[in-house]
């Protein structure tokens, strides 16, 4: 490359990072400009005077001016709500469609039970199997066991009378959450006439298959409810002269801040006084969390979208509290604090979900009368969430993060309200409940934005990695059923890789299923692909070295091809497509040149060298390293540690001279840690026997003397 090409791309890469670099400052100018406005619009309607708005207490006693008499909306919305509330909901009449798809469906149930039944090849316990594995009932094994030892006769009464006890029931009408009740009628409806074994099975297959076939009418409910709501007059509301609007140490509702506005009482706030404050708090707290989270997570937190996206949500947290914690007594303990810091945590680490919890707290507390109290609930609520959903692999861990930031908010709770005497029984306990639902409605959210900021993203969370290295999986079951020899590869590659990857600190999960998934495009032509062939049967000898290349190389793009397919994220992708960077097919290349007499002038490199691009992270670099190293063990089949090692220094050796691990961070220590990582692996996978030093003496004797010692 000469002079002006690398001044081309040195220029070329300074503005990309320029470019990078004014991205983020976008980003932080959007979440700080975003956030003072979302605590700056006027989402309560109460107006201030000294001090004064809705759920203050008045510091005096404010009476009525003059004689006054005014249509009041707060008054009058009441009264509307009241009426609207007292409309019943409205429900269609029974839709017969879904009786009769019910009783489709336990035919459909029963059919299957009969050909299970009726199945001679099958065992008893392959019978019981097959009848756990209906979808539309589950049965104990009890049931199945007297389901399948009942006679054809008895059999054909219980199905007879199971389709009429089901019918009997779906004849009434069954709205939503009443389909329990409906159920427990069930049982009074089998035939007495029936022996007691066959009544259970009815009682057993029927429930089931009972739904709610009235369903609710939402445009009728809505309907009904608008004009009650039109039907109530507008409710005037009276003073006169020298009447008290409001006590001195009573707290001001709606009724009342409405009462000083009609009497002009209220004076308007400053509202640029207000915006300054709120910008410096705003400003203070971004910098202090963007100064923390680069220190932290520098490469992570500098991923525009990522960082656009969790400021987005902020904006939109704040926006909330402000609608509903100004005023409000019971939404601010509901509100789900803690689900922004358990995202964090899942997408970075607990100390920023920690840190993130820190600054919810805070502006929360800022917006709350009772300041102190709800800062500290927002904020243990978001710490012990940050601290218990750890890495997120499983739903369970989700619960766990929700009852924990529970816990800690009920428990300031506790300590704030206990020992008020001012609240009563029933207010402290609508609070200790609502600090409950308010963690697991964190968990709940928190889980919910995960699956959806991921798909966005393209973030691969530990759950879909679970998901995906599942044997089960379309795609892993295509590649073990077309191309076995592939499948045992990718397993002992996967278990190669995700060792060293542990030993390195990259992500183990994520490289072990892009391991798996690296070769899938053999399985669309697995007879090419040595682990898959006969011994002695090489189809390649039968072709042309440019032809044979060919095939080699399109299993990557077909591979990429399976996976967007079977929508496969995009982490996993990178493996597919990285995992041989640019490296030639060495064999078929040496044959084509040698076809010509050795004039590469002749050859043209782009046919025989893959199409990249090298490895851009840890996780993939160390993938191409355990598929050569996997590879080039098996075919060379060494017999001493010694000779695994020296195979696998080749391997890393190799890649770095042809300039493959470039594009990462992979320092001379991480390649020294995965050599010895492979070698330990590899040692144990294959077994060579390893030969001991010999003495001069032992040297003299025969081999037949000498006593190998196995490698385990």
């Amino acid at each position: 490359m000469d002079d002006t090409a690398r001044t081309d791309l040195t220029t070329l890469e300074r503005l990309r990072n320029a470019l990078e670099a004014a991205r983020l400052w976008f980003i932080l100018l959007f979440v700080i400009i975003g956030t003072i406005a979302a605590l700056s619009i006027p989402v309560n309607n109460s107006a201030q005077t000294y001090g004064l708005q809705v759920s203050d207490v008045a510091p005096q006693d404010i009476h009525a001016l003059y004689d006054l008499s005014y249509v009041s909306d707060v008054l009058t919305e009441r009264e509307r709500s009241a009426a609207s509330e007292s409309v019943a909901q409205v429900y269609d009449q029974p839709d017969t469609n879904i009786t009769r798809r019910q009783l489709e469906r336990l035919q459909a149930t029963l059919t299957f039970i009969d050909s299970v039944r009726s199945d001679p090849y099958s065992t008893n316990e392959e019978k019981l199997s097959d009848l756990s594995s209906m979808s539309d009932i589950r049965l104990d094994t009890g049931t199945s066991l007297s389901i399948l030892e009942l006679s054809d006769l008895h059999w054909q009464t219980v199905k007879s009378e199971t389709l009429t006890v089901v019918e009997q029931v779906m004849r009434n009408e069954i709205r939503e959450g009443r389909i329990e009740e409906a159920r427990r009628t069930m049982p009074a409806l089998v035939s007495i006439s029936l022996p007691e074994n066959q009544a259970t099975i009815v009682e057993a297959l029927a429930p089931a298959f009972v739904t709610h076939n009235a369903i609710l009418n939402v445009d009728a409910t809505e309907a009904a409810r608008t004009e009650a709501r039109e039907s109530v007059e507008p409710v005037i509301k009276t003073y006169v002269e020298g009447e008290t609007i409001v006590s001195r140490g009573e707290v001001v509702g709606a009724l009342e801040i409405e009462t000083l506005i009609e009497y002009d009482l209220l004076k308007p706030p400053n509202p640029w006084l207000e915006i300054a404050i709120r910008s410096l708090l705003v400003i203070l707290l971004i910098g202090i969390f963007t100064i923390f989270a680069y220190r932290i997570h520098p490469k992570e937190i500098t991923k525009a979208n990522l960082a656009f996206t969790l400021s987005l949500l902020f904006i939109i947290i704040t926006l909330s509290m402000q609608a509903l914690i100004p005023g409000r007594t019971v939404f601010p303990y509901i509100f789900p604090y803690a689900a922004l810091p358990i995202l964090v945590t899942v997408f970075f680490s607990p100390s920023l979900g920690v840190m993130t919890s820190l600054l919810i707290g805070i502006v929360a507390g800022f917006l709350a009368p009772r300041g102190l109290e709800l800062a500290l609930y927002a904020i243990i609520s978001g710490i012990l969430a940050s601290l218990m959903i750890k890495r997120a692999e499983r739903l369970s861990s989700f619960t766990t993060a929700g009852i924990a930031a529970a816990t800690g908010s009920a428990l300031v709770i506790v300590i704030f309200r206990l020992p008020d005497p001012a609240m009563d029984i029933f207010g402290k306990t609508t609070i200790l409940v609502a600090s409950l639902v308010s963690g697991l409605l964190s968990a709940s959210l928190g889980f919910g934005l995960l699956l959806i900021i991921g798909n966005l993203l393209g973030i691969t969370t530990n759950l879909q990695l679970l998901e995906l290295s599942r044997p089960d999986h379309p795609l892993l079951q295509q590649v073990l059923r077309d191309a076995p020899g592939t499948y045992q590869h990718s397993l002992q590659v996967a278990n190669l890789a995700e060792q060293a990857a542990r030993e390195i600190g990259v992500n183990a999960l994520l490289t072990r299923v892009g391991a798996q998934y690296h070769d899938v495009g053999k399985s669309l032509h697995p007879q090419f692909f040595i682990e898959n062939q006969v011994p002695g049967q090489n189809i390649h000898e039968q072709l042309d070295p440019k032809t044979s290349a060919n095939i080699i190389l399109s299993h990557v793009p077909e591979g990429l091809s399976l996976a967007r397919k079977h929508r496969i994220p995009q982490s996993i992708q990178a493996f597919i497509a990285e995992h041989h960077g640019t490296l030639k097919v060495s064999f078929q290349y040496r044959e084509a040149l040698e076809a010509i007499g050795g004039d590469t002038e002749k050859v043209d490199k782009r046919d025989y060298t893959y199409k990249g691009p090298v490895p851009r992270s840890r996780g993939t670099a160390l993938l191409m390293l355990a598929d050569g190293a996997e590879a080039a063990v098996r075919a060379k089949k060494p017999q001493s540690e010694e000779e695994i090692n020296e195979i696998v220094q080749w391997i890393i050796s190799d890649r770095m001279e042809k300039k493959q691990l470039d594009k990462t961070d992979l320092t001379l220590r991480d390649l020294a840690t995965i050599r010895r990582s492979f070698v330990k692996t590899l040692t144990n996978i294959y077994h060579p026997r390893i030969q001991y030093p010999k003495s001069p003496a032992e040297n003299n004797q025969s081999q037949e003397d000498t006593q190998p010692v196995q490698s385990t």
